[in-house]
């Protein structure tokens, strides 16, 4: 493998996203201050990365409001050192020029972006759960039967110059392995400039699943587009969190947990905490792979960020 390599492993926390719903977890963070709460215990527990999504703090619904991204923004770079990186996924029911405003609004240091479309099917958990607590929350799920994540070329190409312009490092958001050459496409024509930092997400209903063959093909042509350009973080989704994260780790790679991502820190046992998964995953890393968890400092220089002082906050 000719990646880029780092001899310590980068944890990101993605702390409650868009996908499970507040019925699924009475852990799940919904308010501004439950949200930022959560990122700093992120990074105390050895996140040097937190992945921010925001909701209606009444609800719990999925939203883009740009006041509770800062009100979490603010807070967090206040009282943590750990790198803040807001969503341009959003949603997948949001079309892209609404889900990018978070970055000129906080012209973070990185976020995610999304390297091409998919069916992004939520809809299975509907057969878990007779009764939901919120109205909205079984329309959303049902709704994505009939749903594809939009990122197409041109989204791309509207979407990129705003990273670009804002100072902020994409981090390449891969569910399938055509995104890869998405990805490698947007670079040729001038829009993403290395190093690279490519997310694999394994197990969305729509995406690539999370069996671990997968992962071993995404680096492989990962490698053969990107040579010793990129590095990699893996997303498994659901139960296969941890045995995607050492695989990756163990590859060396670097690995996402949170909330979003996942909800049990066992078979049958909730998380109550997003600090719960990341300091399994930090235990896994250092007992498995024999490598330590990269500190924000570090992270920030592999991964060629401009630093927390250039933000808007």
């Amino acid at each position: 493998m000719s990646m880029r390599r780092l001899d310590s492993a980068i944890i990101s926390c993605a702390v409650t996203g868009a996908i499970h719903v507040p019925t699924m977890s009475p852990h799940l963070p919904v308010t501004p201050e439950e949200i930022a709460a959560e990122c700093i215990a992120a990074g105390e527990a050895g996140a040097s990365i937190v992945h921010v999504h925001v909701r209606d703090p009444e609800t719990g619904e999925p939203i883009t409001d740009l006041e509770l991204f800062r009100a979490v923004a603010e807070r967090v770079h206040d009282e943590s050192d750990v790198v803040i990186q807001p969503t341009t996924g959003g949603a997948p029911t949001m079309a892209p020029e609404e889900r990018v405003r978070v970055v000129p609004e906080l012209e973070p240091e990185t976020a995610s972006c999304n390297m091409g479309s998919i069916n992004f099917g939520l809809y299975p958990i509907l057969d878990k759960y007779d009764e939901f607590a919120h109205e909205w929350e079984r329309e959303y799920l049902a709704g994505t039967r009939d749903l594809i994540f939009r990122n197409t070329f041109e989204d791309l190409e509207t979407i990129l110059p705003v990273f670009d312009e804002c100072g902020t490092k994409p981090e390449l958001e891969c569910y399938d392995v055509g995104h890869l050459y998405n990805a490698r496409y947007m670079a040729d024509q001038g829009y993403i400039d290395p190093p690279y930092h490519l997310q694999f997400v394994l197990g969305i209903h729509g995406g690539i699943g999370p069996d671990s063959e997968n992962l071993t093909h995404m680096v492989r042509i990962a490698d053969k587009l990107f040579g010793d350009e990129y590095s990699f973080s893996v997303i498994g989704a659901g139960k296969q969190e941890f045995t995607r994260a050492v695989q990756a780790v163990d590859m060396g790679g670097h690995a996402r947990v949170g909330l979003e991502d996942n909800l049990y820190l066992e078979p049958g046992v909730l998380a109550e905490s997003n600090a719960d998964l990341v300091s399994k995953v930090v235990e896994l890393t250092r007992s498995l792979t024999g490598r330590d968890v990269a500190t924000p400092a570090e992270t920030r220089e592999f991964l060629s960020l401009k630093g927390k002082d250039e933000t808007a906050l």
